[in-house]
């Protein structure tokens, strides 16, 4: 018994969408606190004209980190939610032949 691959074009780009979608979601929370907390310390460096590029580090670190901390949950269930919705579909796309 052997299985043909029976994707279409209109699946496959579908599929991208919804990865490319999944990947905004789960990264947008990271990405925006860390340029909230970038913008925030540029504008405290530049009031106060100290001029280190490591002193907007910690502060990162530590927005990333309380970001990961309280929405990881919701992160990881998305991710494990398309990741077992693409399993689902696996079966739809392969045909008996």
């Amino acid at each position: 018994m052997s299985f043909i691959l029976a994707i279409t074009d209109s699946q496959v780009i579908n599929i991208s969408v919804q990865l490319l979608m999944v990947t905004a979601k789960v990264s947008a929370p990271i990405l925006l606190v860390s340029l909230a907390v970038g913008f925030g310390m540029s504008l405290i460096q530049s009031i106060t004209q100290l001029q280190d590029a490591t002193l907007a580090f910690v502060p990162k670190l530590i927005g990333v980190a309380l970001v990961i901390v309280f929405a990881g949950n919701w992160m990881l269930h998305e991710l494990v939610s398309f990741t077992v919705a693409l399993f689902d579909l696996i079966p739809s796309l392969l045909q008996n032949n």
